[in-house]
């Protein structure tokens, strides 16, 4: 079995272009940030961890070219710059310090919600969320909506990309029950899982119409599908599914499975490739539109006033004044 391994084949360069890209220390969210660094932008990494962040920025600039085949492609002497910002997304706090410090730039033009966990026991935020809608969906859901002015102010030409998952056809968006505490003592990690990841298709989905309703042009959003990747998300695979799941996820299935850098090339087509750039509201698997299921325009539209209610959001406003009340937490 060939596992399906599409390549942005796209030679845009990033010189001027500052991207934010979270959980960047590791995984696809590193191997996107090592692209734009050689495409020349300048690339800030929002993780949790600062010294496995600092480590990746060492990586990145001691290996921009891990192959023959990019630096050909590449220009070495163009290589961008990269940075770190502490970024906690199961604290809102955390979130908004992060945008706080992030609004000081002069610009963003690429913001990537990367971050996330995969199959993680049950554990309730400081916020009151459970860890995985959190940390998947309404923390990159807070930062996106804080962000939003700079990056209305830094168009055209601006891009917001959610990564999402295959495993979003599984998912239900549980709005009686958001935080599945009725089940908490059969907690199903999956169940929690699924339902973020469908969470960000129907975010990107709504996210796209608010935009155009409210007439702010030149920022397109987007989700994707990664591809089945090798990452540290299967860590916790041993303990919330069945003892040997890590083992059997990392070496049984290892050829079926992407490496990192394969994982990222759908999430940088979005980014910067040519063909996606008068495109928005859409998802994507092996750089290509695909067609997501459960999602629809209503229930894209419910989840985002049942989220601004969680977030104590006014969901009668328009958009631009959505963004003001939320640009206005900043100074909490």
């Amino acid at each position: 079995m060939k596992i399906l391994n599409a390549r942005c084949t796209s030679k845009a360069r990033l010189d001027g272009k500052i991207a934010v890209i979270t959980g960047a220390n590791t995984g696809i969210g590193k191997e996107t940030a090592r692209d734009f660094y050689r495409r020349g932008a300048r690339v800030i990494l929002a993780c949790r961890n600062i010294e496995k962040a600092t480590a990746a920025i060492e990586d990145i600039k001691c290996n921009p070219f891990p192959s023959r085949r990019m630096q050909k492609i590449e220009d070495k002497n163009g290589l961008g710059d990269l940075e770190v910002c502490s970024l906690d997304l199961c604290s809102f706090k955390s979130v908004k310090e992060c945008a706080k410090k992030l609004m000081k730039e002069p610009a963003i033009h690429i913001l990537v919600n990367n971050a996330g966990i995969m199959f993680a026991p049950y554990q309730i935020t400081e916020d009151g969320f459970e860890i995985q809608l959190q940390s998947n969906y309404l923390g990159h859901f807070l930062l996106t909506l804080l962000l939003l002015p700079k990056m209305q102010s830094s168009t055209p030409g601006c891009r917001i990309i959610n990564v999402s998952s295959l495993a979003h056809i599984y998912g239900k968006i549980h709005l009686s029950d958001i935080n599945l505490e009725r089940s908490w003592w059969y907690f199903r990690p999956w169940k929690a899982y699924f339902q973020s990841k469908l969470a960000n298709i129907l975010f990107t989905k709504e996210l796209a119409r608010q935009l155009k309703e409210a007439k702010i042009s030149g920022i397109n959003v987007y989700s994707l599908h990664p591809g089945v990747i090798k990452t540290e998300l299967s860590r916790e695979f041993h303990s919330t599914i069945v003892p040997g799941a890590t083992f059997f996820f990392n070496y049984i299935m290892r050829p079926f499975i992407k490496n990192a850098e394969q994982g990222a090339q759908t999430t940088i087509y979005c980014a910067i490739d040519e063909k996606t750039a008068n495109e928005t509201g859409l998802y994507y698997s092996e750089c290509c539109v695909t067609n997501p299921k459960g999602v629809n325009d209503q229930k894209a539209q419910d989840l985002w006033n049942y989220t601004c209610f969680l977030l104590r959001l006014e969901t009668n406003e328009n958009f631009s004044t959505l963004l003001e009340t939320v640009t206005r937490q900043l100074d909490k």
